[in-house]
């Protein structure tokens, strides 16, 4: 593992768990020996990604994470663009819906409002879906590239649950399917009891750059619900890509 891997990890830790974390607990989870933990991050505090409260001498992240996401979004709107467009929907199905984007890591949860349910679906900020498992997925599978959809086909797939798709056969199957419809679904191959209808955001270039998703308990599906939430999905993908890009051409409105 690569230095700046390393210290990547070690964000990810302070980031994953709880607010404020000690060396020791970062270097047992992280598998590095004290001396190398404490080195990364004493780089990282110089550079304002970490900080180190001086009582406590527990770390946690740095107000310099915030400054680079400022600068990230800055340049390309991407949660300030979807985030009204999640929060209408959130309001409109009364579930789960979470926004994911594509980066080289996968596909990542960015922005999620939860339902107000008791019984409700919970999506942690910063989780990788997998492709093949998750609607999210599938979707994104359903209108990327060809070399991230091959190479998601040659495996592994790894099984979440009993339901988790498992061969690139029946993957590639779903895909099309997705493909066609315009929105996929996905019946509890990451999590037993979910139900997820999802959509990909295209960009200027006609390729997904990211999800749009609904996330529900299996027992609150009633029957034409999935329709109805694939619908909506279609528009709120197809609405937080026009705010980025504009409509791309031959798009047209449902």
């Amino acid at each position: 593992m690569s230095t700046v891997a390393k210290a990547i990890s070690l964000l990810e830790m302070l980031g994953g768990g709880a607010p404020e974390t000690a060396l020791a607990d970062l270097a047992r989870s992280a598998g590095f020996d004290k001396a190398t933990t404490r080195r990364l991050l004493v780089s990282l505090i110089a550079q304002g990604l970490v900080e180190q409260d001086e009582t406590t001498r527990l770390y946690r992240l740095g107000a310099g994470i915030t400054r680079l996401a400022l600068m990230r979004e800055a340049q390309f709107p991407f949660l300030r663009m979807a985030a009204p467009v999640i929060e209408a929907l959130a309001a409109e199905t009364g579930e789960t819906v979470h926004l994911s984007e594509h980066s080289g890591r996968g596909l990542i949860s960015v922005h999620v409002v939860e339902s107000t349910k008791a019984n409700r679906v919970s999506v942690p900020l910063g989780e990788v879906l997998p492709m093949h498992a998750t609607a999210s997925g599938i979707a994104f599978l359903a209108f990327t590239e060809e070399r991230i959809r091959h190479a998601i086909l040659a495996g592994p797939m790894p099984a979440f649950t009993p339901f988790t798709i498992g061969d690139a056969t029946t993957l590639a199957e779903h895909v099309a399917a997705a493909r066609a419809r315009g929105h996929s679904t996905g019946t509890q191959g990451f999590e037993e009891g979910v139900i997820s209808v999802a959509a990909p955001i295209l960009g200027a270039d006609g390729f997904a750059i990211g999800v749009i998703a609904i996330a529900a308990p299996h027992v609150r599906i009633r029957k034409g619900d999935v329709e109805r939430y694939g619908a909506s999905v279609i528009a709120a993908a197809r609405e937080i890509g026009e705010r980025l890009f504009g409509r791309l051409p031959g798009q047209k409105r449902a």
